[in-house]
């Protein structure tokens, strides 16, 4: 039984959300509350497993109660507003302080709940099995300082091998010399050209650990960082433009054939797929385009770690927070063509889902927690 409370300061939506939950077998509404401070205090008192929280409200708002109840005594949190589809900043503001998901009334204030019930339904089931993570707030960035020449003692002796990775232990970092490893043929292996780039996926919980990531990045990155995080159209702007607004590194939604630069990192327009490709000149660019979803979704990490795999031993690929398993595909030609791969552990996602598809599939090079990300993506960088 998932237990819900229910924050909204219209007694309408509160009677009509309430009737919905009740009507289903697996919720219980347990309580009601009409404005952010009532919020906090039914969290406290009554532990539900789900809160729907409004965004407008009187005495506290929404976003405040949010702050305070993802510090004290956070749980899966699912936006329920008449503002969350206009107000696309008020929605990043919530996912980046913890909220799980969003969901927008149809019609303001007095709803046509039936043409969302649904959705409305469904992410709470999915929320309820999330894992609430305190705020994190953006942190002192890293700085990019290259890894000095090796003097020829340092240079090792010519191999040709394959390194096979078993037994990885999650939370523990990955090195050459900790598993075991097989010298097999040369397959499909590219070699580097020493210039980078980073890829990075992510779904539910994703802003929030964006936060964490990309305020942490140093601004003299060598590379560009490409992002897919799976999200509607119209949001993923306002998601670029809140983390440039607290990043060192330059951040933005990425646009139709712009070639990728050192020090900016660049996230997939929601409702388009992004692929990379060779622009000439050793250059890289984004195309986008709108070919038809995979599995309901637009973008998708598949698509744009399957184009990145051609860039070999130059890619750093990173997979993080989500539900399902999009990006498992696309690392395992990355790795095949040599490209380095991390995941981040189960104990800071949100959802341990994107990630344990590449772990359980032995794809990862290293398995990190969120607030090790970004130093495990500047030193693969340094390689």
């Amino acid at each position: 039984m998932i237990r819900v409370l229910i924050a909204d300061d219209s007694a309408f939506m509160r009677k009509v959300l309430s009737d919905l939950f009740n009507s289903q077998s697996d919720f219980q509404v347990v309580g009601t509350a009409v404005n952010g401070h009532d919020a906090i205090e039914k969290v406290k008192k009554l532990h539900p497993d789900v809160l729907t929280l409004d965004v407008i409200m009187p005495v506290m708002d929404g976003l405040n109660a949010l702050a305070v109840i993802m510090e004290q005594c956070p749980l899966p949190v699912v936006m329920v507003s008449s503002t969350t589809q206009k107000g696309t900043n008020e929605t990043i503001r919530a996912l980046a302080l913890g909220a799980v998901d969003f969901v927008s009334k149809a019609g303001g204030a007095i709803s046509k709940i039936d043409t969302i019930k649904d959705e409305i339904l469904a992410k709470c089931r999915l929320a309820a099995k999330a894992h609430a993570k305190k705020n994190l707030s953006a942190s002192r960035p890293l700085v990019y300082k290259p890894k000095p020449a090796p003097t020829f003692d340092d240079l090792p002796t010519r191999r040709i091998e394959v390194k096979r990775r078993t037994g990885l232990v999650l939370g523990q970092k990955p090195t050459i010399n900790r598993v075991p490893s097989t010298t097999e043929p040369v397959k499909k292996i590219i070699p580097g050209t020493g210039k980078k780039l980073v890829v990075i996926g992510t779904s539910t919980g994703g802003p929030q650990a964006l936060q964490a990531v990309v305020t942490r990045l140093p601004s003299n990155l060598p590379c560009g960082v490409v992002i897919v995080q799976h999200m509607p159209a119209g949001f993923t702007k306002s998601l670029a433009d809140r983390l440039n607004s607290i990043s060192a590194i330059a951040v933005k939604e990425a646009e139709h054939d712009e070639i990728i630069k050192p020090g900016q990192v660049y996230i997939a327009p929601g409702d388009y797929h992004l692929r990379i490709a060779p622009a000439g000149g050793g250059e890289r660019k984004i195309v986008l385009s709108q070919e038809p979803r995979v599995g309901n979704l637009r973008p998708t990490v598949n698509y744009m770690f399957d184009s990145a795999a051609q860039f070999g031993r130059d890619l750093v690929s990173v997979i993080m927070t989500g539900m399902g398993a999009d990006g498992c595909e696309g690392m395992k030609k990355i790795k095949a063509t040599g490209g380095y791969s991390i995941a981040q552990d189960e104990s800071s996602c949100v959802v341990y889902g994107m990630p344990k598809a590449v772990v359980d599939a032995g794809l990862a090079d290293e398995v990190r927690p969120l607030n090790k990300i970004a130093e495990a993506i500047v030193e693969a960088v340094r390689r």
